[in-house]
């Protein structure tokens, strides 16, 4: 992640839901076993729930731990997969927008100097240029992998560290640096080894990189433009032309998201989300489109029906009580689903769904289609929301385009 050598680019780099649902289809009760995940990404159909250690932050902590720019930019990377490789031209507009008004405000002063530099940071965001290594591109843009990098300057042996963690069963990839620092901002560095740490072996297997004979190319540099006050967060530019935006305390929404990404720890991460946000009050649903990125059933029998049910695809909340259901099928062909919601209780709504139809380009096959149920908004801003609805079903959306 610092550097320009193909090593140094490793961006291092609930409670029971109160209601019955009723569901029919064409006037027939109908209790599908399961439902699929959000399709755009395949760790979110495997790999759920596999139990990992779940760290839980005070609430006012994490108040306190980023300032209102720091958050602004922490929201803009809700939602974006990969650590930056998934990001819309809009979501990139915003990072960088983002970026732009925390460097502007300097941050820590010379940020080399200080201690809050020293420690493990984790990456959540990178642009991706053409330059990148091949093992960036292997091993930065994989959520199930976790990325960090380690900076210890104030020691006899200052030295930067790239580090990408398989699992906590399997090991890690480190390759390690000599470091020195140029001036209150930048980093120098020149790579030097690398190994492997496999859980399963009692020895370190080396990185086949002949570091010695590199010349140049083992060398590069990292500036931090922007040091948070807390030492939570930090944004470094490489020699590449790289923008890295990393953390060591990441807030409860991108925890959540990450573990949805990795299909890690999912319930844990939902449960901790919740814990924090017990006093939020009463819950809406908030206009816009809202992508379904994970569910608590996986399988299916019927597509249709789950997409009925909102099991799949967007949810599109509209004014005055409209909701539409939308489904990607496959190129030009989508299945659409309108209906009505209306709050019947404390975060819960009644959802109707009768208009049904498989859209081909510009012409529509209607399907007689009618489902009824309850939907429990269990938390709502305007980034995330995490609901329950058809067979007590757990949902997790992210808002398109907010």
């Amino acid at each position: 992640m610092v550097c320009s050598l193909d090593v140094a680019n490793l961006g291092l780099r609930f409670n029971p839901f109160p209601h019955t649902d009723t569901t029919f289809i064409n006037q027939r009760r109908i209790r599908p076993r399961s439902v699929i995940a959000f399709p755009t990404s395949d760790c979110l159909k495997h790999r759920l729930l596999r139990s990992i250690s779940c760290s839980t932050v005070d609430e006012q902590q994490i108040q306190q731990a980023f300032s209102d720019a720091e958050n602004s930019l922490i929201s803009s990377l809700i939602g974006i997969q990969g650590r930056g490789r998934s990001a819309s031209p809009q979501q990139l507009k915003e990072v960088e927008q983002a970026v732009t008004v925390l460097e502007a405000t300097k941050g820590v002063p010379d940020p080399t100097s200080s201690s809050l530099i020293e420690g493990r940071w984790q990456l959540i965001f990178t642009t991706r240029p053409g330059t990148a290594s091949p093992i960036q591109r292997t091993f930065v843009g994989v959520d199930l992998f976790s990325v960090f990098q380690e900076i210890y300057l104030q020691t006899n042996d200052p030295r930067v560290s790239n580090i990408v963690k398989f699992s906590d069963s399997i090991g890690e990839l480190k390759v390690e640096a000599a470091a020195a620092i140029n001036d209150g901002k930048r980093i120098l560095f020149r790579f030097d080894k690398a190994a492997f740490s496999f859980k399963f072996l009692p020895f370190k297997v080396p990185y086949p990189v002949p570091f010695k004979l590199l010349g140049d190319e083992a060398k590069g540099w990292l500036d931090t433009t922007y040091l948070s006050e807390s030492g939570n967060l930090r944004i470094s530019r490489g020699n590449k032309g790289t923008t890295f935006v990393l953390q060591k305390q990441t807030e409860p929404r991108q925890r959540l998201i990450s573990a949805i990404s990795t299909g890690r720890s999912v319930i844990q991460a939902i449960d901790e989300f919740m814990s924090l946000n017990q006093t939020k009050g009463e819950q809406q649903l908030i206009e816009g489109e809202w992508q379904m990125i994970w569910s608590s059933q996986m399988e299916t029998d019927s597509w249709i029906e789950n997409a009925a049910n909102g099991l799949m695809g967007s949810q599109i909340v509209k004014e005055n009580g409209r909701l539409k259901f939308l489904v990607d099928i496959s190129f030009g062909v989508k299945f659409s689903m309108n209906g009505t919601f209306e709050k019947c209780d404390t975060n819960v709504y009644d959802v109707m769904m009768d208009d049904g139809a498989i859209v081909i380009g510009p012409y529509g096959l209607p399907v007689e289609l009618v489902t009824k149920f309850k939907l429990e908004v269990l938390y709502s801003d305007d980034k995330i929301r995490i609901s329950r609805g058809y067979s007590k079903i757990l949902f997790v959306h992210i808002r398109v385009g907010s």
